[in-house]
C-alpha cells in the first residue's frame, strides 16, 4: 500500500521528524513478530488519507499496511507452479512497496533482482534502512533496490517480470498501471505476471481481460495461525476500528499474454 511527503519537525529537537499517523503507540501501533524476529520496521497502518507526496495519484492511495508473510509465501508458491520462467532470470517488482515487506520476503528467492517502487518519500526512507539491516543479516540471496516515484508510469527491466501488490492503490491508478504494462510488454507475450493481494480492484483487471491479460489464478489465501493471530491483535488495537482482519486475503494471479492481431 501506497505514499506521503512528511515535513521535517522540530518538535522535541531541531531536524526531528514527525512520524506518519498510525507509526506511533498513541494512534495503536504495535510490531508485528516479523519485524521482532528480525530486527526490521514493517510494521504499522497508515490510512491513506496520511499518504501525501504532491502527486496526482495520492488521492488514490488505499493505505500502508504489511503484507502477511504466510499469505506472500502462498501466494509466491503457487505463482511459481504456473511461472513460464526461470525465477533466477525473472525480475521481482513490488508495486506500491511501503517499507518493503515483501521486497524483503521475496529476497530470500533467487529472483534476478527485486526493486520496489513507492511514491511516499517517509516510507522509502524506511525501507532503504530495512534493505540495509536485511544484507546484514545475509538473509537476502537476491539483491534489492527501492525506487520513490509513480508506479504508473514505471520503466519496467528488460526479462520476464513478476509484478506483486498489496492493494495499493484505487481504481484510477490500476487502470494506469495496467495500460504502462500493455504498452511496455505489448511484444512481449508472457513477460510479465501480476499477483494481486486483497485484489480489491479485480474489477479493472476483468475489464482487460481477453484484451492481452489471462487470469491464473482467483481465490482466498488463508494466513497461518501465527500471522491471524498478530494481524487481529494489531488491527484491534486501532483506536478508531477503520480496519479489520480475516483469516484470509483474497487473491489473484494475472499474466499478461498479448493482444491477439
Amino acid at each position: 500500500m501506497d505514499g506521503e511527503r512528511n515535513k521535517k519537525q522540530t518538535s522535541g529537537g531541531k531536524g526531528k521528524r514527525k512520524r506518519l499517523p498510525g507509526l506511533t503507540v498513541a494512534a495503536g501501533f504495535m510490531r508485528h513478530p516479523f519485524d521482532e524476529a528480525h530486527g526490521v520496521r514493517t510494521s504499522g497502518l497508515v490510512a491513506g488519507r496520511h499518504l501525501k507526496s504532491g502527486h496526482r495519484h495520492d488521492r488514490h492511495a488505499t493505505a500502508y499496511y504489511g503484507v502477511s508473510p504466510s499469505v506472500f509465501e502462498v501466494l509466491v508458491r503457487r505463482w511459481r507452479q504456473t511461472c513460464a520462467e526461470p525465477v533466477e532470470e525473472t525480475s521481482f517488482i513490488d508495486i506500491g512497496a511501503g517499507m518493503g515487506r515483501a521486497m524483503l520476503l521475496a529476497s530470500r528467492m533467487p529472483f534476478r533482482r527485486v526493486i520496489g517502487v513507492e511514491l511516499n518519500p517517509t516510507l522509502v526512507r524506511i525501507a532503504r534502512r530495512n534493505l540495509a539491516i536485511w544484507r546484514k543479516t545475509g538473509c537476502a540471496v537476491a539483491p534489492m533496490r527501492i525506487i520513490q516515484g509513480d508506479a504508473a508510469e514505471f520503466a519496467f527491466p528488460h526479462g520476464p517480470c513478476v509484478a506483486f501488490l498489496f492493494n495499493p492503490f484505487g481504481g484510477t491508478v490500476m487502470r494506469r498501471l495496467l495500460n504502462n504494462v500493455a504498452e511496455r510488454f505489448a511484444d512481449r507475450p508472457g513477460a510479465i505476471d501480476i499477483l494481486y493481494v486483497n485484489n480489491e480492484q479485480e474489477g479493472v483487471f476483468e475489464v482487460k481481460r481477453g484484451r492481452g491479460f489471462v487470469r491464473l489464478f482467483l481465490g482466498e489465501v488463508k494466513r497461518s495461525r501465527a500471522d491471524a493471530i498478530a494481524d487481529h491483535r494489531i488491527l484491534a488495537n486501532q483506536p478508531d476500528g477503520e480496519y479489520a482482519a480475516s483469516n484470509y486475503e483474497d487473491c489473484s494471479i494475472w499474466r499478461w499474454a498479448g493482444k491477439t492481431r
